[in-house]
């Protein structure tokens, strides 16, 4: 790579492939095998321009004064409001803009040949407990989604400040640990695929390019909701660093036709008002549109994950300690 090439760190396959072939001259892409492997690279200076690629969770790692904000207004004031706050990292109403929000998701319930159980779909993320998933389940990786889906399970809304505090949490968390076969998203989908599990709870980025093409496969999203997940553009750099152009229109070509139709067959939906959806979603079966977009009154009840507090990120793992200590 040229010592003057701007250069957008990714993670290998997190971008829809005809996009990033798309990325336009003098920007290089610089594939990483994982985000871990991405963030080290990333914590030493950078010689050239950089734009890193990672989902909220990974992104909100980076320490906030290392990140150049972005000069992507236009480009912000064309997408849905939702996606205001990921493009601050969470931070207050009119804090610098630090990410490009360029494609958000849920979660959803992933079965393999259980007809049975989307029938109940009903029942929401009660399912997650039906006695026959006992040792049949992936759920993530992730003690706060497993969290979130438990308050939803009890009714609870995860946004109230006093929803930890809820007396049947404990209880709830425990019973999920003992119906797991393993918390792992990841590698998950290869047990569910090969037979050894029957549901997975898994990002929709993962699970619709699946969906397309296997149809042993079904999915929900609960009308309760679920957590958000982001994908976002960040860019490094302090006051006095060089800089070039942000690569403007490839965004944009991301948001508008033909590339937008390649970024929802790899599951990546852009966050833009419904309307400049429809035409592209109505090339999909109906039974799928929902989890690419869902309903207005579904993704009202979806939240963010901001980034925790030292005090509430405690307060969250001792919960967790506490259910696998229970389990």
């Amino acid at each position: 790579m040229g010592g003057a090439e701007p250069q957008l760190l990714l993670v290998r396959g997190q971008l829809p492939a005809a996009w990033s072939k798309a990325l336009p001259e003098p920007w290089r892409a610089r594939p990483f095998e994982s985000p871990e492997a991405l963030l080290q690279a990333s914590a030493s200076p950078q010689p050239v321009p950089t734009l890193l690629a990672l989902g909220d969770g990974w992104a909100q790692q980076v320490p906030p004064a290392r990140l150049r904000p972005l000069a992507v207004q236009g480009l912000l004031r064309e997408l849905d409001p939702l996606a205001a706050a990921p493009s601050r990292l969470f931070a207050p109403e009119g804090s610098p803009v630090l990410a490009f929000p360029w494609a958000f998701g849920t979660w959803v319930l992933l079965l393999r040949n259980r007809p049975d159980l989307l029938r109940r779909r009903a029942e929401g993320w009660s399912l997650l407990l039906d006695p026959s998933l006992r040792g049949r389940l992936v759920l993530p990786s992730s003690p706060r989604v497993v969290i979130e889906l438990a308050l939803r399970q009890l009714g609870v809304d995860p946004a109230e400040p006093t929803a930890l505090g809820d007396s049947r949490l404990a209880a709830r968390l425990a019973a999920l640990r003992r119906q797991a076969l393993a918390f792992d998203e990841r590698d998950g989908l290869q047990w569910l695929l090969a037979g050894d599990a029957d549901a997975a709870v898994v990002p929709s980025q993962r699970a619709l390019p699946l969906l397309q093409r296997d149809p042993r496969l079904e999915a929900l999203l609960p009308a309760s909701g679920s957590p958000l997940s982001w994908q976002l553009l960040l860019q490094l750099g302090r006051d006095g660093d060089p800089t070039v152009p942000l690569p403007l229109e490839w965004l944009r070509d991301g948001l508008t036709l033909p590339l937008l139709d390649r970024l929802l067959a790899a599951g990546c939906v852009p966050p833009l008002p419904p309307h400049r959806l429809q035409g592209a979603l109505a090339r999909w079966p109906q039974r799928l549109r929902p989890l690419l977009l869902p309903p207005p009154a579904v993704l009202a009840r979806c939240t963010n994950l901001p980034p925790l507090s030292a005090a509430e990120q405690r307060r969250w793992q001792a919960l967790w300690d506490g259910a696998l200590a229970g389990a």
